[in-house]
């Protein structure tokens, strides 16, 4: 299956699969990735540097909360909102990380659950670029147990005081607005919290060696004081986030395979320049061996994309397929992405080849939004009825 023209990758021949309309939404995403993020992505990673100003092109482009409808929003289908994924991730996954944060995550979470004011207020400028969200949901302690959520909020007044931390949030220090979940006497809430808020303490983790040309933080809460109508009022509890963190889910299924798509490339143009023995790495048996199977990989990680797309658009997507495709997936193009390594040999550990590049962000998506272990749990309960974690 061919999502781009001069992918080396066996043809499946199932172009015909997608609409008009997303391979349109491929392409433009395809082309703004190629003259604004592949040119300055290798330097940006070295310098940890996150391209602020491409924040606005973004919402140009229209691929912020695309698939929410109203407020500035795309309203596009899950295919297209995939495929914009999987081509910004050829690229660095951190655009797509921001992607992701902004609409699948923030925005997804106004929209679901917020009121009319807080739609009004916040989703125009997001889906335009000129306004930047977080979502505050993982903490020290356990990223993979919301449930222990250590973050409060109690009632003062006619107010809500926020006191706690969180942790590896993305773009929380050049974020507007931060979603910020909290436990209170009711159970899990939410909260808009415009990050001028006294108390809202953004700190940069500068020592990353993934993720580098996108910002992810610690955030602290003070007694950060927000009004009555800073909770988002459609949803108390923890089916609040999950529904967002489904969203992020479903983009990372299609996303990764961006970057297991450049990986492969990567191998094909090498292992058929590069001469060993007197004759091209790709005349070996071991070499085509390897290549063989990271394409029937591939493929088979995007057409799983595709058919969950499908599904989410029929409303016929369960979270437990979608933790299917995040496990897949991820697993699948680190792999290719370690394959591909072999075959550049000492010179894939440099920045000649994107692939080291893409291996160590991929470490990073195959711990967020949800461990190998706990989508591995998810699919077992549903396969069993039985549910082995608490």
């Amino acid at each position: 299956m061919s999502v781009a023209t001069d992918a080396p990758v066996l043809d499946l021949d199932c172009e015909h699969l997608f609409t008009v309309e997303e391979l349109r939404w491929r392409d433009r995403v395809r082309e703004f990735t190629a003259k604004h993020i592949t040119p300055v992505v290798d330097a940006d990673f070295e310098d940890r540097h996150f391209r602020l100003e491409l924040v606005r092109g973004l919402g140009e482009l229209g691929v912020l909360g695309m698939h929410l409808e109203g407020h500035g929003c795309a309203g596009a289908g899950a295919v297209s909102y995939g495929l914009a994924c999987m081509e910004l991730e050829a690229g660095d996954t951190a655009w797509r990380t921001f992607v992701s944060v902004q609409g699948s995550l923030a925005m997804t979470a106004i929209a679901k659950w917020g009121s009319d004011e807080q739609q009004r207020r916040w989703l125009p400028g997001m889906a335009a670029g000129r306004t930047i969200g977080c979502f505050a949901l993982t903490e020290p302690d356990g990223g993979s147990d919301p449930a222990g959520m250590r973050t409060v909020a109690r009632r003062e007044g006619g107010d809500w005081v926020l006191n706690g931390a969180k942790r590896w949030i993305g773009l929380g220090s050049v974020a507007d607005v931060a979603v910020v979940w909290a436990a209170t006497e009711e159970g899990v809430r939410g909260f808009v919290v415009p990050t001028d808020t006294p108390g809202f303490v953004p700190r940069d983790i500068t020592n990353k060696l993934s993720l580098r040309a996108s910002i992810q933080c610690d955030l602290s809460f003070e007694d950060c004081r927000v009004p009555a109508d800073a909770v988002l009022p459609g949803v108390i509890g923890l089916r609040g986030p999950f529904s967002c963190l489904n969203e992020a889910r479903y983009g990372i299924v299609w996303g990764v395979m961006g970057a297991a798509r450049e990986c492969l490339r990567a191998a094909v143009e090498r292992s058929t320049s590069r001469r060993v023995f007197g004759r091209p790495l790709a005349e070996f048996q071991l070499t085509q061996q390897k290549l063989a199977d990271m394409a029937v990989e591939y493929q088979k990680g995007l057409l799983l994309a595709l058919h969950l797309g499908r599904l989410k658009e029929d409303g016929r997507l369960a979270p437990a397929q979608i933790s299917v495709g995040k496990l897949n997936n991820v697993r699948e193009a680190l792999d290719i992405a370690r394959t591909v390594r072999t075959i550049l040999g000492g010179d894939g550990v440099t920045s000649d080849f994107p692939v080291m590049r893409h291996m160590a962000n991929l470490e990073s998506v195959r711990t967020y939004e949800g461990t190998d272990e706990v989508h591995a749990l998810v699919i077992g309960q549903a396969l069993t009825g039985h549910r082995a974690f608490s």
